[in-house]
């Protein structure tokens, strides 16, 4: 019997070391699980703040922009703008004044406002040459208030790389924000 009551208040110890680490585990679980938790729920907020605020906007007014320019193509039985011709240049005007300087002061207004949501560390080139294009037009724009025609178009060019920026950028946040929806569920 002297072994049984040796044995019993090790086995009590054994069992409060068991009941400690155990605790202690499960307290390492629930705040790794609360911490991790509370990182995807930031980065959600971010990827949301950045589709809600930046790229969003900036894509469907691309978008509309593009199909605004296409569908004037279309009309005017062409497949570029260049070069706008004399009889041209009302109509073309027209869509500057009334549909596309709108839409590309609305793209500038995000990009200038909202520069601190953009995902890259630099600010992209595109970025900052849309934003230059557009100024570009605005001094034409002015111009043509001032009743001179001379100019027909800004002299700096449309950058070639923003529609698939801001295209590429859009979806990779939506899918990041679709994969961080999902994990959370």
């Amino acid at each position: 019997m002297e072994d049984a009551s040796i044995f019993i208040p090790g086995s009590l110890q054994n069992a409060a070391m068991l009941t400690i680490v155990l605790a202690f585990v499960g307290y390492l679980v629930t705040f790794l699980g609360t911490r991790m938790m509370a990182r995807r729920a930031d980065r959600l907020r971010l990827v949301n703040e950045r589709l809600n605020d930046f790229y969003g906007p900036l894509y469907v007014a691309s978008q509309a922009g593009n199909i605004a320019y296409r569908s004037l193509l279309a009309r005017q039985g062409k497949t570029q703008s260049h070069p706008i011709l004399d009889d041209e240049m009302k109509e073309w005007m027209l869509w500057m004044t009334t549909i596309f300087m709108p839409l590309n002061d609305i793209r500038e207004k995000i990009i200038i406002e909202k520069a601190h949501l953009i995902v890259e560390e630099q600010m992209p080139h595109c970025l900052l040459d849309f934003v230059t294009h557009v100024v570009g037009y605005k001094a034409v724009l002015a111009k043509w208030a001032a009743g001179d025609y001379s100019e027909r178009r800004s002299t700096i060019g449309w950058p070639p790389e923003f529609d698939a920026y801001v295209e590429r950028s859009y979806q990779a946040l939506k899918a990041e924000q679709t994969r961080l929806l999902h994990n959370a569920a």
